[in-house]
């Protein structure tokens, strides 16, 4: 009996020590143990213009993934990695070096801005509707973002696409687009919901 205690006392103590670790704020870097071994550590950084301090949050992500949205008007990127404490950076410069890309991107209703990606940032976003009013959204996108919000299924329609400047063809009227891989609004909407709440509290 008092084998069995040993060993499962070794067991709690060796699980422990091997859990991982991560940057849970940006204010003062406090550190926090993932209570699940699939965890990665995460930082997000959000930028909006007009707005003088970037939104970062850190922390343990079960889904985390690498990737980039950047609108011109507003940026989000999510690093991700998977060794004791590797958040400590709220971005790598990897992701803030131009990559050759292009896109365009909106401001108001004008949608003629052209904007230089950065990073893993590949893809070009374009716009949808949303009830009776319309949303423009477009910029560059990483793949992996591309690829998240393809599996969320609702109704309105975003698309990513490959090439500079690609996303200024599409009508909403007629929903032509060339070159594109139809995705949904549901992510990007939780995501601007997700940074509205962070950049007003």
């Amino acid at each position: 009996m008092d084998l069995q205690i040993s060993v499962f006392l070794l067991f709690i103590i060796f699980t422990a020590g091997h859990s991982l670790s991560c940057y849970s704020t940006c204010a003062n870097q406090t550190v926090e143990t993932c209570t699940i071994a699939t965890y990665q550590c995460s930082s997000t950084y959000v930028s909006k213009k007009g707005i003088s301090l970037p939104v970062i949050t850190k922390g343990c992500d079960l889904t985390c993934q690498n990737l980039s949205i950047n609108f011109g008007i507003e940026k989000v990127t999510t690093y991700c990695c998977n060794t004791d404490r590797c958040n400590a950076q709220d971005v790598p410069d990897a992701f803030n070096i131009t990559n050759g890309k292009q896109c365009f991107s909106c401001d108001g209703q004008n949608c003629t801005n052209i904007i230089n990606c950065t990073g893993s940032e590949d893809r070009c976003i374009d716009r949808g509707t949303v009830g009776n009013g319309s949303v423009v959204v477009k910029g560059c996108a990483s793949k992996s973002y591309c690829d998240s919000i393809a599996l969320v299924s609702n109704v309105t329609v975003i698309r990513c696409c490959e090439g500079n400047l690609c996303n200024g063809n599409y009508s909403v009227t007629n929903s032509t687009y060339s070159d594109a891989n139809s995705v949904t609004l549901s992510f990007l909407f939780f995501c601007c919901s997700l940074l509205s709440y962070f950049l007003l509290h």
